[in-house]
């Protein structure tokens, strides 16, 4: 059994959060995302997340191309992004889940499931993101 946090990251939500033109290039700004993320599976979140992490970002719609990293697995949903993140926390019941969106019915749902659920400031003003 896998006893590192799962940290799982609504893409489309977190990209979405800010109104800094990622509407032009989702991939992009997906991929930036995943590569912001990477730091966080070796050295946690200082104060908020101990390392070492097991980073999961889910991706959708445009943004369905960009590829995993070591550091950080990219899940392509093939549909809603919404219910691959559903799937992810459903497939981990025994470690501690942490999914970062600020949507109101995924949180409901995650949360349903015994997962911790945070907004993307959370992951964003995080001390190793800044």
């Amino acid at each position: 059994m896998n006893e590192n946090p799962l940290l799982i990251v609504d893409g489309a939500n977190v990209v979405g959060s800010r109104p800094n033109g990622w509407w032009r290039d989702r991939a992009g700004a997906a991929a930036r995302l995943r590569d912001s993320l990477a730091p966080v599976a070796a050295t946690g979140l200082p104060a908020r997340l101990t390392a070492p992490v097991e980073v999961v970002l889910v991706v959708e719609g445009a943004a369905r191309d960009v590829p995993g990293i070591d550091d950080v697995r990219v899940v392509s949903a093939p549909g809603s992004g919404d219910d691959a993140v559903v799937e992810l926390v459903q497939a981990a019941p025994q470690r501690r889940r942490l999914v970062v969106t600020a949507d109101r019915e995924l949180r409901e749902r995650v949360t349903a499931l015994g997962a911790e659920v945070y907004g993307p400031r959370w992951l964003r003003d995080a001390p190793a993101n800044t």
